[in-house]
């Protein structure tokens, strides 16, 4: 039994790898062209952009594993079942079910990476790779503005903007701790930022939105005060060198830290809870996709592995997409985060057992 084990193994460690190499240059050939736009455009030497090339890896690798893991299992056994290998294991007495645990222990072990990976690995990478775009836009203040993220370069001012195009903002929101009184919040549907030249300032114009405005009669409270139009100054003259982290950027314990301090100053912080969840739930993909490969690759037979490849492909676009979806509902708070990341992982794992309940009984 240790020798079907062995060779297992090995069946799955050879498609495991070069599905691991092709996946990450083919996804790393999707950045090319705005790699290209920064040397040619920009003037940005290629030392530099050799090292955002290679931080986009780490940061691919939290995707292109698992994929990996499912690719890998679905081509080795596929090819033992076609070939009725499987047939001749079953002949001889052997159980499907103890051909799992070489599947299992690969699952485990490309999981506890992931888990590494997702936790110390891209955090850096993304870190890195912020600061050498920042690097790049130093001259320029409205660097420092990007979506998906709580930027606090601006004096004694917190701000989130869920997407930037160009100079076009959208729902943007705004909060201003007071140290004797609670925090004033703005938010707008839009906005639009313009630089002020030869200042560390940004001229800010949000667009249809309310504002918090103090009662004169009671400073400690605040009434609504809604706007078409409205106009602020950004600082960063004393917040220049300030690198801030994205919630990719952040480890799980940055992640934590980050949620206690927005929380007493009461900002949402939904987004950070989301990326603190889906580090975790997403690095056992690989367990997942392995459990959910085996048995649709043996129940197949030499005229339907193309239907197999179909069925795996289509397990891993659902996984994908149901996961976006439940990122989705926890980032605008509609469940929480810790009980709706997991979802995707229950509803596989689910699948995942049934499959193989039916495949080795």
């Amino acid at each position: 039994m240790k020798i079907v084990r062995s060779y297992i193994l090995r069946e799955c460690l050879t498609p495991f790898f070069l599905s691991l190499v092709v996946l990450t240059c083919v996804f790393l050939l999707g950045n090319l062209i705005q790699l290209t736009n920064l040397v040619i455009n920009k003037g940005v030497s290629l030392s530099t952009i050799g090292r955002v090339f290679l931080l986009y890896i780490p940061v691919l690798l939290g995707y292109t594993l698992p994929l990996s893991c499912l690719i890998s299992v679905a081509l080795a056994f596929s090819r033992l079942s076609s070939d009725n290998e499987i047939l001749a294991l079953r002949a001889s007495g052997v159980h499907l079910g103890r051909l799992l645990t070489p599947l299992i222990l690969l699952g485990f072990i490309v999981s506890l990476f992931a888990i590494i990976l997702n936790e110390r690995i891209i955090p850096y990478a993304h870190t890195e790779q912020h600061r050498l775009v920042k690097s790049l836009g130093a001259a320029n203040p409205t660097a420092l503005l990007e979506p998906g993220m709580f930027i606090k370069a601006f004096n004694n001012q917190i701000i989130f903007i869920h997407k930037i195009d160009g100079s076009k903002l959208s729902n943007i929101t705004i909060w201003q701790p007071r140290p004797d009184g609670p925090t004033r919040t703005i938010i707008a549907k839009g906005g639009e930022f313009t630089p002020v030249p030869g200042k560390d300032q940004i001229k800010l114009k949000l667009i249809n939105g309310t504002s918090d405005e103090p009662n004169l009669n009671e400073p400690n409270k605040f009434y609504k005060l809604n706007f078409k139009t409205f106009f602020m100054d950004l600082d960063i003259s004393s917040n220049k060198e300030k690198l801030e982290k994205k919630p990719k950027g952040m480890t799980l314990k940055e992640l934590q830290k980050e949620i206690d301090n927005l929380e007493k100053l009461f900002v949402d912080t939904s987004n950070l809870r989301t990326e603190y969840y889906r580090k975790i739930t997403w690095s056992f993909a690989a367990l997942i996709f392995v459990l959910l490969s085996f048995p649709i690759s043996v129940i197949t037979n030499k005229r339907e592995r193309s239907a197999n490849a179909v069925l795996v492909i289509l397990c891993a676009v659902v996984y994908y997409l149901l996961s976006l979806g439940c990122e989705a509902l926890s980032v605008k708070n509609i469940f929480p985060p810790a009980i709706i990341m997991w979802v995707p992982n229950m509803v596989a794992a689910t699948g995942a057992v049934i499959l193989n309940l039916k495949c080795v009984s």
